[in-house]
C-alpha cells in the first residue's frame, strides 16, 4: 500500500513538473486569464440565468476584446509614440534645451550639454532597436499567440468555472465548512488587491495624468501610464512623475503652471487616494502596506508584469491559509476534548 502511494505521488509530481514546463512560457497570459475570469465571474453567473454557459462566456470574451484589449492596444500605441518622440525629439530649440542648460548651470553651478547627451542616447537606442529587430519580431509573435491562448482560457474558465471549483473542493481533503472559510478568505484577498490596490492606482494615475495634460507637459499619455504603474507601489506613487514635472515647468519659465500642478497634485491626487482607499478597501480584507509593497516588488521578479497583481494576492492568500488552518486545528482540538 505504501509503495503504491509513493508511486502515485511520484507520478503526480512528475506530471506536475511537466505541466509546469508547458505553462511557464505563457505564464503571464495564463495569470491574466485567471484574473479576468475572476473579475467577470459575477457577470457570468448573471448571464447564465438567461443564456447557456457557453453563450454567456462567449459574450463576455467578446466584450473583453472590445472593451479591454482594443483600448489597451490603442493606449499602448499612443504610449509607444510618446516614448519614440521622447527619444527622437532632440532639437534644442523645440525642447528649449539651451534655456534648460543655462537655468541648471545658474542654479547648480554645473555646466551640462543636454543636446549631446540626448542625441547620443537616441543613437544608442536606435542601434539597439535595429540589432534586436529579430528578437522583437519573435516577441510580437509570442505575444499574439499568448493573447489568443488567454482568450481561449478565459472562455473555458468562465464556461466551466463552476465545475472546476467543484472539482477542487472534491479533491481537497478538508471539511466543507473549512473550505467555505478558505475560499471566502481567498475571495476577500483577491477583491482587496483589485479594488483597494489596482483600481485606486489606475484612478490616481489617471487623475494625475489630467494634471499633466492641463499644464502642457509633453508626452502626457506615456507619463500617465508610468504614474499608474508607480501608484501600484505604496509609499512611492505618482509623485515621482508629477513632482519632477513641476520642476520642469519652473525651469521652462512657466511658474504659474508649476504652482498649479503642485497644488493639483498635492490636493486632488493625494486626497483622491486618501478618500477612495477607505471606501473601497473597507469592504474587503485589509492588507498591510508592507504586504502590498513586498508582494508588488517580489511579484515583478517572480511573475513579471502580472506579479503587480498576483504578488500581493500570494502573500495575502498565505495569511488567509494560515488563519483558516489555525481555525481548523482549533476546532479539531475542541472536538477531541472530553
Amino acid at each position: 500500500m505504501n509503495r503504491s502511494k509513493g508511486f502515485l505521488l511520484a507520478l503526480i509530481l512528475l506530471f506536475a513538473y511537466l505541466s509546469w514546463q508547458l505553462v511557464a512560457p505563457f505564464l503571464q497570459y495564463v495569470l491574466a486569464a485567471i484574473l479576468t475570469a475572476f473579475v467577470l465571474s459575477p457577470l457570468q453567473n448573471r448571464l447564465e440565468t438567461r443564456f447557456s454557459p457557453g453563450l454567456s462566456a462567449f459574450i463576455l470574451v467578446a466584450l473583453t476584446v472590445v472593451g479591454v484589449i482594443v483600448p489597451f492596444v490603442l493606449i499602448a500605441a499612443a504610449v509607444a509614440g510618446d516614448a519614440a518622440r521622447i527619444l527622437q525629439d532632440v532639437d534644442p530649440e523645440s525642447l528649449q534645451l539651451a534655456e534648460l542648460e543655462s537655468r541648471i548651470e545658474a542654479t547648480t553651478g554645473v555646466e551640462v550639454d543636454l543636446a549631446e547627451t540626448l542625441t547620443g542616447s537616441a543613437q544608442e537606442v536606435g542601434t539597439v532597436v535595429l540589432e534586436q529587430s529579430t528578437a522583437w519580431f519573435g516577441a510580437i509573435t509570442h505575444a499574439l499567440v499568448g493573447i489568443g491562448l488567454a482568450l481561449f482560457l478565459l472562455y473555458y474558465l468562465l464556461k466551466d468555472g463552476t465545475a472546476l471549483v467543484r472539482w477542487l473542493r472534491d479533491v481537497t481533503p478538508l471539511p466543507e465548512d473549512i473550505q467555505d472559510d478558505f475560499y471566502g478568505a481567498l475571495d476577500e484577498v483577491m477583491w482587496a488587491v483589485l479594488a483597494g490596490h489596482v483600481l485606486i492606482a489606475i484612478i490616481q494615475g489617471f487623475i494625475a495624468g489630467l494634471g499633466l495634460v492641463a499644464t502642457g507637459i509633453p508626452n502626457a499619455a506615456f507619463w500617465t501610464v508610468v504614474m499608474i504603474v508607480l501608484a501600484l507601489i505604496p509609499l512611492v506613487g505618482s509623485f515621482l512623475v508629477w513632482g519632477p514635472a513641476v520642476g520642469y515647468l519652473f525651469l521652462t519659465g512657466e511658474p504659474v503652471l508649476g504652482v498649479a500642478l503642485f497644488v493639483y497634485g498635492s490636493l486632488v491626487v493625494g486626497v483622491a487616494d486618501d478618500y477612495l482607499r477607505p471606501i473601497l478597501v473597507d469592504r474587503y480584507a485589509k492588507l498591510n502596506p508592507a504586504i502590498i509593497i513586498l508582494g508588488v516588488l517580489g511579484g515583478l521578479y517572480a511573475f513579471g508584469v502580472m506579479g503587480l497583481f498576483f504578488g500581493p494576492v500570494v502573500l495575502g492568500a498565505l495569511i488567509a491559509t494560515i488563519n483558516v488552518a489555525d481555525d481548523y486545528y482549533e476546532r479539531r482540538a475542541a472536538e477531541s476534548e472530553p
